[in-house]
């Protein structure tokens, strides 16, 4: 069976930073590839929101603290791309003069490790002081950026783009892994609009080309900020807390598009109609909610890349939650609840 997992969350952050090492960005130099080992470990920080109320003393504080979390995550995992999955700055609070300066302040400890990292945008990334083009070019002028915008039209957003990945194999010319990135869109400008047409139809006709080019279906993994409407039929009758573990303590905010409602919920998994459906963790110390901060883990096995995949939360303390296989028996294994807590 092939694997389409689907990522979502929300959250907020905040912070000030100065331009740490800023090299031009080539990425014909970059291939993603599963390890000599077989594997390939995604790690998704979700809902940093920096720069919300830089104009406080505790505004600023909450960035340090978010930039802990994420040193902490990257202390305890070792993975082969990083994730931001949308809301990486609370962009209704800041200014026009700092506003992608916080780009260089999120990315800091991916530059330090020499990660690679690619994004999507959420609805909190473009406001009248933020556009979501500009905090692209502020993230493609690291070499460590895959971030790409591969859809034109004015209401499709910024962030819609895939990366292949490659088997272990260094000579192999067909991906192992196709990973999609989907733009949310939301802030003033994107408010109260249909589903993006132009996006639909990019991703039918390139996921069309790409089985036709290679001659099979190649599994894969969607990331995307806002819950899609899937999640609704999940919020309407519950969750199973030991064949479905997570932390099930958020109350739904109003529908939002497509949405099956936002807020800072920690991690869960779901399944419907042979589809993953994956919340991540919070990771930013902006916005609401006082769970435990962490960041959902994804590990890939080339060789069962297709039936079971193993995903897990690394929570703020360094300690692990909500580890669960996604397999054909997911839903029906049971697994230890997960402890609701908080900082």
């Amino acid at each position: 069976m092939v694997h389409y997992i689907v990522l979502t969350l929300l959250g907020l952050a905040t912070g000030i930073c100065a331009l740490p090492n800023i090299r031009s960005r080539d990425q014909s130099e970059t291939r993603l590839q599963f390890t000599s080992d077989g594997t390939f470990q995604l790690s998704i920080f979700e809902d940093l929101h920096y720069g919300e109320a830089e104009d406080t003393t505790w505004g600023p504080i909450q960035d340090v603290e978010s930039t802990a979390v994420i040193n902490t995550i990257l202390d305890n995992e070792n993975p082969d791309l990083v994730i931001l999955n949308g809301d990486l700055i609370t962009g209704d609070n800041t200014f026009l003069a700092n506003a992608t300066d916080y780009i260089d302040e999120i990315v800091a400890p991916l530059v330090e490790r020499q990660l690679l990292w690619a994004s999507t945008y959420g609805n909190h990334d473009s406001d009248y002081n933020l556009s979501r083009s500009a905090i692209l070019e502020r993230e493609q002028s690291y070499s460590n950026s895959l971030t790409q915008s591969m859809v034109t039209g004015k209401l499709a957003g910024v962030s819609n783009y895939y990366l292949p990945v490659y088997p272990s194999n260094s000579s192999a010319t067909t991906p192992a892994l196709i990973i999609w990135f989907f733009d949310s869109r939301g802030g003033n400008y994107f408010q109260e609009l249909e589903n993006g047409s132009e996006v639909v139809e990019w991703f039918t006709q390139t996921n069309a080309d790409l089985t036709e080019q290679y001659g099979k279906v190649i599994p894969s993994i969607a990331f995307y900020h806002i819950p899609v409407n899937a999640m609704l039929a999940f919020q309407n009758q519950g969750v199973d807390a030991h064949s479905e573990p997570g932390i099930n303590a958020d109350v739904p905010l109003d529908q939002q598009g497509e949405a099956s409602g936002q807020g800072e919920l920690p991690g869960m998994n779901l399944t419907g109609n042979g589809l993953n459906l994956c919340f991540g963790r919070h990771t930013g110390y902006g916005g609401y909610g006082s769970w435990t901060r962490g960041s959902r883990q994804i590990l890939l096995d080339e060789t069962t890349l297709a039936t079971e995949i193993a995903t897990w939360i690394r929570l703020e303390d360094g300690s692990v939650s909500g580890q669960v296989s996604l397999n054909s028996t997911y839903g029906e294994d049971r697994y230890p609840a997960v402890a609701t807590t908080y900082t």
